[in-house]
């Protein structure tokens, strides 16, 4: 940990794994909570990073959520070696969707991951590339 990061979290999301679905963003809520962060700000890292754990969970072979927190912001950093998003501007459509017919049973799939991800952030990138994975960062401010 550099000196401007109060915390660092890690977090292992499983593929497919309906039911760890949303445990790393329901400990971060906690999490930050505890560092007395305000309501407004846990809805957003929350909603964020949920949207991102599903995504993650249905789509992307699973991986791993960095999560930092600076005196100035959240930084969220979702990692996966799924299949990359063939169509970024396309995939950013609400109710675009390329989840399964079994994440939709589930209730999973409506296309609000990534139109959500960058409603509730302050800023947000993904670099993916087809065949070898996407990382999202997610940047919400504290102030």
């Amino acid at each position: 940990m550099n000196d401007n990061t109060i915390l660092s979290l890690r977090y292992t999301v499983v593929p497919n794994d309906f039911s760890r679905a949303g445990e790393a963003s329901s400990d971060v809520k906690n999490t930050l909570k505890q560092l007395g962060v305000s309501p407004d700000i846990i809805r957003k890292v929350s909603i964020a990073l949920y949207e991102g754990e599903i995504n993650m969970v249905i789509h992307a072979n699973g991986g791993t959520i960095d999560i930092k927190v600076t005196p100035t912001q959240i930084i969220m950093v979702l990692t996966d070696s799924g299949p990359g998003i063939t169509d970024i501007e396309k995939a950013m459509e609400a109710g675009y969707s390329t989840a399964s017919e079994s994440a939709r049973a589930l209730g999973f799939g409506a296309g609000m991951g990534l139109p959500n991800i960058k409603k509730y952030s302050d800023q947000m990138k993904i670099d993916t590339t087809i065949g070898i994975g996407t990382t999202l960062t997610i940047f919400v401010n504290l102030a």
